[in-house]
């Protein structure tokens, strides 16, 4: 199955108004904000969209409104996975029914599967579907590491077509390119590391920089692809204050202040996330007005 899911991905936040609840008009308006400013797809309802704190109806409805609001100008991918294999089963017939563009299945958390029991997970939702199926391998808050090997047998699958790599070991990716088929897709997931991802042959990013900078990362990705390896550098410089104060706390806390700063409203967070101090709102809005960001 070939897919182009494109090169900016965003792992979209989900908003929420007042009383916590999702705001629908304010997902119709970031969507869009998204689709204008860079994004070639976007990922709902993933970490950045806050998924260990919705309710399976309202992941259902978040597809639903944001293929609604720009499946026909960018890709609309579903975060689907869960540690639970019969619910993200569940899920992911939803996002196809709904007419969705792929799904994301993370690494199961908290349930520690062994290599064979995440190649039995993964291969069980992706026969259950027609859909295109992006991995995503987060060590860090799932405890468990998808192998370089084991991706290489799910890459088998048809429909699995890409992978959303954020364990930070560059010999992990260089082992991975060498080890999967040259259409088989592979993005980093740390904003801060695409650049050196694409020099070991990846394609983009799945990337939470990119509520902010979407254009730029077009911009620094279409650089180095030309050859121009000094123009993508300068520009992944210049970004780089961003990509790590966006981590100064647990993500998506920064992104959601820095899109309140700026205007876009995507209310406070659910618990147990908090919101970020008055220290982290100051260094988050000192980085964004050096780089002209705030209007």
């Amino acid at each position: 199955m070939l897919v182009d899911f494109g090169r900016v991905i965003t792992a979209m936040v989900t908003p929420f108004d007042e009383h916590n609840n999702v705001d629908w008009g304010a997902v119709k308006t970031l969507a869009n904000y998204l689709a204008d400013n860079g994004s070639d797809a976007i990922v709902v309802s993933g970490t950045t969209g806050e998924t260990p704190n919705l309710s399976e109806e309202e992941k259902v409805k978040l597809f639903e409104t944001v293929f609604e609001a720009v499946g026909d100008r960018v890709k609309v991918i579903a975060g689907t996975g869960t540690n639970n294999t019969a619910l993200s089963i569940r899920l992911s017939r939803e996002a196809q029914r709904i007419g969705l563009h792929g799904v994301m299945l993370v690494v199961p958390y908290y349930n520690k599967p062994s290599q064979e029991g995440l190649y039995q997970h993964f291969k069980v939702i992706a026969e259950e579907i027609d859909l295109p199926v992006m991995l995503y391998n987060v060590p860090s808050r799932t405890v468990t590491n998808l192998a370089p090997e084991t991706v290489a047998r799910l890459a088998e699958i048809d429909n699995i077509v890409a992978l959303k790599e954020a364990a930070g070991n560059m010999d992990q990716v260089s082992v991975l390119r060498r080890s999967l088929p040259e259409d088989f897709a592979i993005y980093s997931g740390d904003d801060s590391l695409t650049l050196p991802m694409l020099a070991l042959g990846c394609r983009g990013v799945v990337s939470v920089a990119s509520h902010l900078v979407g254009n730029q990362l077009q911009e620094m990705i279409d650089s180095f692809q030309q050859g121009d390896v000094a123009k993508a550098t300068a520009i992944h410089l210049k970004l780089f204050p961003l990509f790590k104060v966006l981590f100064v706390t647990t993500n998506p806390v920064p992104i959601k202040t820095a899109l309140n700063l700026k205007g876009i409203k995507v209310g406070g967070l659910r618990l147990p996330l908090h919101e970020a101090t008055d220290e982290e709102v100051q260094v988050i809005k000192n980085t964004l007005t050096e780089l002209g960001l705030l209007d």
